[in-house]
């Protein structure tokens, strides 16, 4: 009896042994396909007019521009729907003030002294005065870009096209870099921006 005893309590450990691997198992397969589910997307078809998505090239603007901050950077935008997102951007940034010297400027004079160690020492006035000289040109530039067809679309990973994807945060929207090209750039464009203030 002592022995049948034995063997019922090393079947019924057995038994606890497999339920373990099976419990083991299962957590494996659990993590795998969380990690599948955490994977990086395959290189989908971004929509020339999907809202989500805001699109440009790689490229120069025809006037200089020391202040605007559209047109310090090198990236134009390239869709409808990016187009009219920099511009909503930008009125915005400018219908927002700040007091600076004891004078009300907007904010892109505002971002554009903070980002530019050369502008910190200039005349206020001029500064303001050079602002909408710059406003008006940016905005005659974007209006006369040619942009892609709204019916078209681009794959993700590609070689031409920054693509940010664009994401609410605290009713604020963030631009994210969605591809390889994108990343790159966006660690160039702040490289330049520390060097710009060394």
């Amino acid at each position: 009896m002592k022995n049948n005893n034995n063997l019922d309590n090393k079947n019924k450990n057995k038994n606890k042994n497999n339920n373990n691997l099976d419990n083991k198992n299962k957590n494996k397969n659990k993590n795998n396909n969380n990690l599948n589910n955490n994977a990086i997307p395959e290189n989908i078809d971004i929509s020339f007019n999907d809202i989500n998505y805001a699109i440009y090239k790689i490229g120069n603007w025809k006037n200089d521009y020391k202040i605007n901050l559209i047109g310090t950077s090198n990236e134009i935008p390239a869709t409808e729907t990016t187009k009219e997102h920099v511009l909503s951007n930008m009125n915005e940034i400018r219908n927002s003030t700040f007091e600076m010297n004891g004078k009300e400027v907007n904010g892109i004079v505002a971002l554009s002294i903070q980002l530019n160690i050369e502008l910190q020492g200039q005349n206020l006035d001029d500064l303001i005065n050079e602002e909408e000289k710059e406003y008006k040109n940016i905005v005659d530039e974007i209006n006369e870009l040619e942009l892609e067809d709204s019916n078209g679309s681009i794959k993700l990973e590609n070689d031409k096209f920054l693509i940010y994807k664009l994401e609410k945060d605290h009713h604020v929207t963030v631009a994210k870099p969605a591809n390889g090209l994108t990343l790159k750039h966006h660690a160039e464009e702040i490289q330049r921006l520390k060097e710009m203030n060394e």
